[in-house]
């Protein structure tokens, strides 16, 4: 077994010129390339602005960084950018699904490779559970206030809409809920449109994404007018009790770090992508400036309307709503916002994680069944089932804090990673044409991969226990079955 592996690269037709765009040439079922630039920048905007904005922003302001949030997303957003710029070319270059997994396997070998995929499950799977927890509460509140306009009670108990699980000094406890339907029934919803076809799910993201753009743009419009300045003093709050001060904002940092996760999933579509040569860096780096933008802007009102300790709560937009009783009207609309906002994270999590396993699968280092494409809806059929499965047991019974940090870090390996890649592509085979590239790559590359790296040690200080356990899992997955069949390492047996 030989761990420094590296798949070979061909350079990359342009895959517009003579690909069949249905099936391969030997006749086998493939993925369909329909995606347009218009559709990645949707889709990156789906998977990012959700769970930041509706959930995490006020949690991270009142505990760690006070108005200096906004420091923490430009931290965040920053991190992601040099990143992304990794991300595109890698994507531009390789246009397949594997996002990171694949670009590791070509640069750095089979072992990081298969380390950064197991990672890569932490960022989409657990992603989508978490956030369809988070999802449920907000659905319930505005069941609850549809429900108070009918005079008709719609939302549902407690024991019916909560984790029956939660982690308490460590441990794993029993809450007395029952399970949290509606996070169930939203995954299994969703993962039943990603097994459609990526066209509907792309048209249906488009959609809902509309939807919550519009929402932020009417919270930003109606609240400007009501943000106090003396709110943003002082900007960050001085250091008591290990919070605040400019640790505070880099821990904050860390955390906001999970709303920037759905921006890599763009990479995963590359194999659906029309001209990905053109369109795989348009969608990555597009979507990431826009989102970076808007949510620096929602941090500046949020935090300019009320104190920043008020704002630790699980729905910190309609908190800072309910000071002002002319903007209760908002309180409704901004739920339906937060719902559509998490759908269309859900959904790009589902679908990103279901493109990594078809990739693994392709290799050789998990079962072959992840490989398969429906032969009619031409998408992995079988490995968007089993997403979908795990994530609605893990939605039904974890609360939203459990695996939040757990993902981050997945997601900076991953982006740490692919930075690195690059540079180390451009020394080993500098012949590969490259239809976008990373400017000044050797100090943007290796300064992306010390940001994540830094945000990465933040969190990991905190919950090293639960990743080395996580990783052990993974080292012996790969060496009980992955290594063994990996069609990699038969071939070099082979030689």
């Amino acid at each position: 077994m030989n761990l420094f592996l590296t798949k070979h690269i061909a350079p990359s037709p342009h895959v517009d010129a003579g690909e069949p765009v249905e099936g391969s040439l030997e006749g086998e079922a493939t993925l369909r390339r329909v995606l347009t630039a218009r559709h990645l920048v949707l889709l990156g905007i789906g998977g990012v602005i959700g769970a930041g904005i509706f959930v995490l922003t006020g949690q991270a302001a009142a505990n760690h960084a006070g108005p200096g949030i906004m420091l923490s997303f430009v931290m965040a957003g920053f991190a992601c950018a040099l990143a992304g710029l990794c991300y595109a070319e890698f994507a531009a270059m390789m246009p397949v699904s594997g996002s990171a997994y694949s670009y590791s396997y070509a640069t750095l070998g089979e072992g990081v490779a298969w380390f950064i995929g197991w990672n890569l499950v932490l960022e989409y799977l657990f992603a989508a559970s978490t956030v369809a927890v988070g999802w449920s509460g907000y659905m319930n509140s505005l069941l609850g206030s549809i429900g108070a306009w009918a005079g008709i009670p719609l939302a549902l108990p407690d024991a019916l809409s909560s984790a029956p699980l939660t982690v308490a000094q460590g441990r794993i406890v029993t809450t007395g809920a029952i399970i949290n339907l509606p996070a169930i029934l939203i995954v299994v919803a969703i993962a039943a449109l990603c097994y459609r076809g990526i066209r509907q799910s792309a048209t249906a993201n488009a959609v809902i994404v509309s939807i919550k753009l519009t929402v932020i743009l009417l919270f930003v419009v109606f609240s400007l007018k009501y943000v106090d300045p003396a709110n943003w003093q002082p900007f960050i709050p001085a250091e008591e009790d290990g919070r605040f001060g400019f640790q505070g904002v880099a821990r904050a940092a860390a955390i906001v770090f999970f709303a920037y996760i759905g921006f890599d999933a763009v990479s995963t579509a590359a194999q659906e992508t029309k001209n990905p040569q053109r369109n795989m860096p348009i969608g990555i780096l597009g979507s990431l400036a826009i989102c970076t933008v808007v949510y620096i802007v929602v941090c500046a009102v949020l935090t300019g309307m009320v104190p920043y300790y008020e704002l630790g709560t699980a729905k910190p937009v309609a908190t800072a709503l309910g000071f002002y009783p002319q903007l209760l009207w908002l309180k409704t609309v901004v739920e339906i916002g937060a719902v559509a906002g998490l759908t269309s994270v859900i959904l790009v999590m589902i679908m990103a994680q279901a493109r990594i396993f078809y990739a693994m699968a392709k290799d050789g280092l998990i079962p072959p069944a992840f490989g398969r494409v429906h032969p009619k809806y031409r998408t992995p059929g079988f490995g968007t089932i089993f997403v979908g499965v795990i994530a609605t047991v893990l939605a039904g019974l974890l609360p939203i804090g459990v695996l939040g940090d757990l993902v981050s870090m997945g997601t900076l390996l991953a982006f740490a990673t692919v930075c690195i890649g690059v540079l180390v592509l451009r020394y080993t085979r500098p012949d590969l044409p490259r239809a976008f590239r990373v400017p000044i790559a050797i100090v943007i590359c290796p300064v992306g991969a010390a940001a994540c790296l830094y945000l990465f040690a933040q969190t990991f200080a905190d919950n090293w226990h639960w990743m080395s356990v996580w990783i052990v899992i993974g080292i012996l997955i790969y060496l009980f079955y992955g290594s063994k069949r990996s069609v990699l390492q038969k071939a070099h047996a082979a030689r």
